[in-house]
């Protein structure tokens, strides 16, 4: 532990890790001793050298992201004690074993006390990404840790950083497989819910597939019968096989990405879904203007609008723009389910942008249902920025 590089903050800066939230900001650091290593573990101190906690040098406007608020070393043992505890978490909430589904969120940050690390699980293929150089440099150890606790499950274990850390700092990392039992794999079919949906972590976004979205498919088939829908910004089309299954009359999927759309063809042959289906390779506004009238129920799920607060006032413009033009096209009594992904834009300015799409559209608008992530995706009391989905079910009148 005393091997540890020093961060030493100013007088009264750490009134925010007494209150346990994980990220020290830049501005906060008073000096280091000696100056740590980029991702590397380090001691934080107060002004009055007391003793606060450990966690790992990120060296940007976030300079530390806390894994720790007592006096410990960061080892394997940690991890396996972290990840142990997230495993029991998805065993109680019904995911580990499950029949109908054998996908979701393993780890998810700070929710699951292990900042910067998402870990995706596809039915025995993981996939790492991290959002911290301190979890890159652990990817090893966590790998190791992983498959202590998971025995003979875990199949295989792919880093997929460098869509999230590859840049100046990092310019020569690839992905790789941290472990493979068997010829390394890069695509499985897995099951949501009962529905069956192709998965490819090396060419998809993200991890490969949105899991943040599950329940909300799922309360989106409670409304969809008889119902003629429009799932925009589709990707492999989760939203649309879980309409078509639950007797929706008509389902139009929009996406502007070639191959997003060839994975939407394979899922709806996975799950027999290909009569009263259209797919669409557009762009989602110029479409909107063009079928003017023909949904009941419309999805608006756009990738993140903004992922700086430099681009908050402009994303929050965007969500009106995009929701406004929805809510023109849609007859009375139809369903309107909107989500923002953007941490930036919390659930207030993204309710304010839509409030403000509903006067300009002229439409009155009552809100059935707000929606978030689902239990997997869990969030640290003391970091609601770790709340990034929001949404709402709302009914256009």
């Amino acid at each position: 532990m005393n091997s540890y590089p020093a961060v030493i903050l100013k007088k009264g800066k750490e009134s925010s890790l007494e209150r346990m939230h994980p990220w020290i900001f830049s501005g906060a650091v008073a000096r280091t001793e000696p100056e740590p290593e980029l991702g590397s573990a380090v001691r934080v101190l107060a002004a009055d050298k007391r003793m606060l906690g450990v966690g790992f040098w990120e060296g940007g406007s976030i300079a530390v992201r806390m894994i720790s608020f007592a006096e410990r070393p960061v080892n394997e043992e940690l991890f396996v004690e972290r990840l142990s505890a997230a495993w029991k978490m998805r065993n109680e909430l019904g995911l580990t074993g499950s029949e109908k589904t054998n996908a979701f969120r393993l780890v998810h940050g700070d929710g699951d006390g292990i900042p910067g690390l998402i870990l995706d699980w596809y039915a025995g293929h993981a996939v790492l990404q991290a959002h911290s150089y301190g979890i890159y440099r652990q990817a090893e150890t966590i790998a190791s840790a992983l498959k202590q606790v998971c025995g003979d499950e875990l199949k295989q274990l792919y880093d997929k950083s460098k869509s999230t850390l590859g840049g100046r700092k990092l310019s020569s990392l690839e992905n790789r497989y941290l472990f493979a039992g068997g010829e390394p794999l890069t695509e499985t079919v897995i099951r949501e819910n009962g529905h069956a949906f192709k998965v490819n972590w090396e060419e998809g976004q993200k991890t490969g597939f949105f899991l943040d979205q599950r329940d909300n498919r799922a309360k989106l088939a409670a409304y969809a019968e008889g119902r003629r829908v429009l799932n925009a910004f589709s990707y492999s089309g989760g939203f649309s096989i879980y309409a078509l299954r639950a007797g929706a009359e008509k389902v139009v999927s929009v996406d502007s990405s070639g191959p997003a759309m060839a994975m939407l063809e394979e899922n709806l042959k996975l799950n027999g879904t290909l009569k009263n289906h259209e797919s669409i390779k557009a762009e989602v506004q110029p479409f909107l203007k063009e079928r003017a009238g023909e949904f009941d129920l419309i999805i608006l799920d756009p990738p993140a609008f903004a992922k700086h607060k430099s681009a908050r006032h402009q994303a929050v413009q965007g969500y009106k723009r995009l929701n406004q033009a929805a809510m023109e096209r849609l007859k009375p009594g139809s369903l309107l389910m909107s989500f923002s992904c953007s941490q930036v834009v919390g659930t207030e300015l993204f309710e304010g942008a839509l409030r403000a799409a509903a006067i300009e559209a002229g439409r009155s608008i009552s809100v059935l249902e707000r929606l978030s992530q689902p239990a997997d995706h869990p969030v640290n009391l003391a970091q609601p920025e770790g709340e990034y989905l929001k949404g709402l079910l709302m009914r256009v009148r």
